[in-house]
């Protein structure tokens, strides 16, 4: 069902009270309280994400064939396909762990949303500076061994298309570097909620979440990083329903 102009009117007002509602929490338990258990910003993300796909209505069901299992002490990347804003939110919904996404270094210079994503364990990597790279790999393999489950879009970006686009390999090699234990997850029906570029939102779409068996990085070395990425590449295509589409990564 397409959103009347009041119906988009309230979802953005609704995303917008849900992501300025946790900024502030967080930031208020971390100035005024010293900080927080990682299962309290949990609880919160949970909340978040609830507050988006509850605005839409989104109706999802989730495939877990592999009974995935976070094990402590070992280091997990989520990889999915990316076809909309609402994919973040339903990876939160759908899978165990406490997760964090790997972010953008510039989201990290916002006024107060900066602020809120470094206190709430969100990772970022400067690659255009080798030290910087350096401190923060190792800073986001301590995350991870302690906890943390970074999700990495290996596009890069949303897809305009709906298919699966080519796949950047820094994530693969900051999987490889840190030995890190990937898992594909394959996102259909998201595309149809909101459009590339629109406030065209359309209620009470289906949307299906596959996950799939995981695939151990630490098997590889930087310099295969090519036969990781068509690994993976390969296990998200057929997890999201395009196991014919041919692979461009140049």
């Amino acid at each position: 069902m397409r959103a009347t102009i009041m119906q988009r009117l309230r979802v953005m007002l609704v995303t917008a009270y849900a992501t300025l509602r946790i900024t502030i929490i967080v930031l208020y338990r971390v100035n005024l309280r010293g900080g927080y258990p990682r299962e309290y910003g949990d609880k919160w993300l949970k909340w978040w994400a609830g507050k988006l796909v509850g605005a839409v209505r989104i109706k999802y069901v989730v495939h877990d064939p592999h009974g995935l299992e976070i094990e402590p002490g070992k280091r997990y990347i989520i990889m999915s396909n990316h076809r909309s804003h609402y994919d973040i939110p339903l990876v939160v919904l759908s899978l165990p762990g406490s997760i964090r996404m790997l972010t953008k270094k510039e989201f990290f210079r916002v006024p107060l949303w900066g602020r809120g994503l470094k206190a709430g364990e969100f990772i970022s990597i400067d690659r255009s500076d080798l030290e910087k790279a350096k401190k923060d790999l190792a800073a986001a393999r301590e995350k991870m061994e302690s906890g943390v489950v970074l999700w990495i879009s290996p596009e890069g970006t949303r897809s305009r298309s709906g298919r699966l686009g080519p796949f950047k390999k820094g994530g693969l090699i900051m999987a490889i570097e840190s030995g890190a234990t990937i898992i594909p997850v394959g996102i259909q029906g998201t595309e149809n909620v909101l459009r590339p570029k629109t406030t065209e939102f359309c209620f009470d779409q289906d949307v299906r979440i596959d996950i799939g068996s995981p695939i151990d990085a630490s098997r590889f070395t930087v310099e295969q990083k090519d036969l990781l990425l068509e690994e993976v590449r390969g296990s998200i295509a057929d997890l999201c329903g395009e196991g014919d589409c041919p692979a461009d990564n140049k």
